[in-house]
């Protein structure tokens, strides 16, 4: 993986006209044994700010365990907190005629992520030697085949966290064999060893979203 233990990366989401509606911080908090399988646990805070914390109160936070040699998701938590309205859910997919561990399982395609793990799935790609790749995602609710694939070699850009050589990739969700219009992403990854995800745009049901990376801290 070219990501380490103790990394945390900071991003400001733009939406409609707000240009600072949110924040997002991504960790990769250990390796750990979980249930005998070696897996790194990674985990995502998001919370609204500005004005647009006043109309919706956000501070969601999601856990990924994925196993560290296959990367599929071995154990996705969600912990909402929206609008005053509390819910955790613990997932735990599993591949058709493989044993569940340390609870029920939800029965998956093998190699099946969640979307935190997704995104760090794509980080692992040498998108040099590997322009396209094809995984299925499972968010809790629904399952998609997530195609990526490189659409820009190298493209020159601008954050608050500075500046960098980045190769743009483009994301798209798939149903029932069906390009869903309003779940697709652009994902700016540098072209450094961490492969570093600068900035992402978001086409989703909600609205277009913009995420850059800003300095930890900020």
């Amino acid at each position: 993986m070219p990501f380490q233990v103790g990394e945390k990366l900071n991003y400001r989401v733009a939406w409609a006209t707000f240009s600072s509606a949110a924040t997002v911080e991504t960790s990769v908090v250990e390796q750990r044994d979980l249930f005998g399988w070696k897996t790194w646990h990674l985990k995502a805070l998001i919370h609204t700010a500005g004005s647009v914390r006043s109309l919706f109160t956000i501070d969601d936070q999601a856990d990924s365990y994925v196993d560290a040699q296959t990367q599929q998701t071995r154990q996705f938590e969600l912990y909402l907190d929206e609008l005053g309205r509390k819910q955790n859910q613990v997932l735990r997919p599993v591949a058709r005629g493989d044993t569940a561990r340390g609870g029920p399982g939800v029965i998956v395609q093998a190699g099946t992520r969640d979307p935190l793990g997704a995104l760090y799935t794509l980080r692992a790609v040498d998108w040099r030697a590997t322009p396209e790749v094809t995984v299925p995602v499972y968010d809790g609710r629904n399952l998609f085949e997530m195609r990526a694939k490189v659409e820009g070699a190298s493209e020159k850009v601008t954050t608050a966290a500075g500046k960098f050589d980045a190769m743009r990739v483009g994301v798209k969700l798939f149903q029932f064999g069906k390009e869903g219009a309003e779940n697709s992403f652009v994902i700016w990854f540098a072209q450094d060893r961490a492969r570093t995800p600068v900035a992402i745009e978001a086409a989703l049901p909600f609205g277009s979203l913009h995420a850059e990376m800003v300095p930890t801290g900020k």
